[in-house]
């Protein structure tokens, strides 16, 4: 079986070796594949194994060999996942490989956030400490999370571990979730609604998947229902956001602070009103990259494979679920 990894250099920049997938056919990986040459690469494979490099419904009606598609990633709206079915491909993901990374990613946006560390960190050693007058100082409101109410919207295996972790740090928890209501082992905790978490949160969090529903969810109108000073992470998809309408709200302090691992569109783009909004902390989409999460990922893709070939595939998140020729 001949497999093409499109876009790998993420996966493995050159510590979290191929060898597992690898071992299991006639593997070629692309570090990077632009659009115009998708088909090219994948002509010919059996199985093609994607992170963010599309594959719509044009590109698999032309690769007639391809027999499986392996997401790098938990999330895959890269793939036509329809078109995919229509042809008895199956379309399989890895869940939950970054749920430790991810929640605690939220933490690290959460804390600088409400103590901001590296600022003081940076006063200090331009010698500000040495010439107080005082022997200690501030120059940020400093917050506790401590009786504090984190709302988390999409309360799967992420939302979960993000509220356990809240729960840890004495903060209440609100959840929203239109299918999950399984209750979690710890008090304070309430399921509401969108709005109503929205408007009693002093932290929102965001963990749910990209759909036209969910698309621009966070809008100037929902943003004008929250707490003055709440503070809003996003390490779901960037699209959740209408940027536009965050930045406003960060400019006019009314939402107190920002935490973003994704954007709308990604790469950052130079004119991204976010870059210059007060209060806002950006990282480029590292939240899942632990080596520790990425070492996950490669095992269970690999695994994905074996169980493709055995007949029995796993983590398919198309239907009919088919079986290796």
């Amino acid at each position: 079986m001949r497999i093409v990894v499109l876009d790998g250099y993420t996966l493995n920049p050159g510590d979290n070796p191929w060898d597992a997938v690898a071992a299991l056919g006639e593997l070629t990986v692309h570090d990077r594949t632009p659009r115009e040459a998708i088909r090219e690469r994948a002509a010919g494979a059996h199985m093609v194994l994607t992170n963010k490099t599309p594959l719509d419904a044009d590109t698999i009606a032309a690769l007639p060999d391809l027999a499986f598609i392996g997401v790098l990633a938990t999330g895959y709206d890269v793939v036509d996942i329809r078109a995919a079915a229509a042809r008895s491909i199956p379309v399989c993901n890895v869940p939950g490989y970054g749920t430790e990374a991810v929640a605690q990613h939220v933490f690290a946006f959460l804390l600088e956030l409400c103590r901001r560390i590296a600022r003081h960190d940076a006063s200090v050693k331009v010698g500000n400490w040495s010439a107080n007058k005082d022997w200690c100082f501030w120059e940020t409101t400093q917050i506790e999370l401590t009786g504090k109410t984190m709302g988390i919207v999409g309360f799967g295996n992420m939302g979960k571990r993000v509220g356990q972790i809240a729960n840890a740090f004495g903060m209440k928890v609100l959840a929203y979730s239109p299918n999950t209501r399984t209750m979690p082992g710890y008090e304070p905790f309430s399921y509401v609604s969108l709005d109503e978490l929205f408007a009693r949160s002093d932290v929102v969090t965001l963990h749910c998947p990209l759909t036209d529903a969910t698309r621009g969810m966070v809008n100037r109108v929902r943003l004008a229902s929250m707490k003055q000073g709440a503070i809003l992470i996003n390490t779901a998809r960037g699209p959740l956001l209408d940027e536009a309408a965050v930045a406003a709200a960060l400019n006019d302090n009314h939402l107190g602070g920002l935490g973003v691992d994704v954007v709308a569109v990604e790469p950052i783009r130079p004119d991204n009103p976010l870059l210059t909004a007060k209060n806002c902390l950006i990282t480029p989409h590292m939240a899942w990259a632990t080596l520790t999460a990425r070492q996950t990922l490669m095992r269970v893709t690999a695994g994905n494979i074996r169980a493709f070939l055995a007949g029995a595939p796993t983590n398919v998140v198309n239907a009919p679920k088919p079986v290796a020729p």
